[in-house]
């Protein structure tokens, strides 16, 4: 048997769909898998916000569709970046265990920001982020993968860029001596929901939706679960500043939510009551 692996083509997209082939093989070694490499309208228009062209659906409405027509099986994603609702008959059947969930600033290595710094960032949810840190700080509009995007930061585009630890870490880009990077703590700015997690989807009901959720990480999945209800429960789009991050330690599940990076509630319970928990906060912020 062979799986057909829709990707996005940058080398982000690319190492993210190679670690849920080797997720597929290590559990199934005679199972084959292929890359098939999509192009999507986010990676076309590149001068414009993501809310200006659709939303976060230009990552995956090509892929969406390849899949539904039989020309794919299965498709990765960087779960932060899907839309509130996927394509009908598809369905997230697996996530593979979360990286780091955190933001972190990049600049130039060994420089002192200046008083009034450029931020390159297209996210509002970072941009509140940045402002706490920097009340008088520029936000810049930046698009493009992250090795364009640093490369932009080098070439004092700006002077600083915010970035996903978990991109960051699996690009290698920590490496890179050009840069320092600081983590922005949780009490600063809250991730987006899902941030740091990889999800496989499929169609609903094939063989590879039985197969993906058996290679699933257990407790990633039901933080997964509990973020998108966040989002579904304030609505937010990709030009909101929400944020939402689960962790679970022995069958508790800690939940922080936050609808503008201002104010911010946490609480816990049991995983079986995580949406009760997820509505719980949410309504009272």
């Amino acid at each position: 048997m062979k799986i057909r692996i829709g990707t996005r083509k940058s080398k982000l997209a690319l190492i993210q769909s190679e670690m849920a082939a080797d997720a597929v093989k290590a559990a199934f070694p005679d199972i084959e898998t292929g890359l098939v490499h999509i192009t999507t309208k986010g990676d076309i228009v590149l001068d414009k916000p993501l809310e200006k062209i659709g939303g976060k659906g230009v990552f995956i409405d090509e892929i969406e569709r390849a899949m539904l027509a039989g020309d794919i099986d299965i498709a990765v994603h960087s779960a932060k970046d899907l839309p509130l609702e996927l394509a009908e008959g598809t369905c997230i059947c697996a996530v593979l265990p979360r990286a780091d969930a955190h933001d972190v600033l990049v600049t130039r290595r060994g420089e002192v920001l200046p008083e009034k710094p450029v931020i390159g960032t297209s996210s509002t949810r970072r941009a509140a982020g940045v402002r706490k840190l920097f009340p008088r700080s520029v936000n810049a509009d930046i698009r493009g993968n992250v090795d364009t995007r640093l490369q932009k930061l080098y070439d004092r585009q700006y002077d600083g860029i915010v970035l996903a630890a978990a991109g960051l870490t699996r690009l290698g880009a920590f490496t890179d001596k050009r840069f320092d990077f600081k983590e922005i703590p949780f009490t600063v700015l809250v991730p987006a929901p899902c941030q740091g997690i990889i999800a496989v989807q499929s169609r609903v009901g094939g063989t590879a939706s039985d197969i993906l959720r058996k290679i699933s990480d257990e407790n990633t999945f039901l933080c997964y679960e509990t973020e998108r209800r966040v989002l579904e429960l304030l609505n937010a789009g990709c030009s909101s500043p929400a944020g939402a991050f689960a962790e679970i330690t022995d069958g508790t599940i800690k939940l922080t939510v936050t609808k503008d990076q201002r104010k911010s509630l946490t609480g816990s319970a049991s995983c079986e009551e995580r949406f009760s928990l997820a509505e719980r906060l949410v309504n009272a912020l």
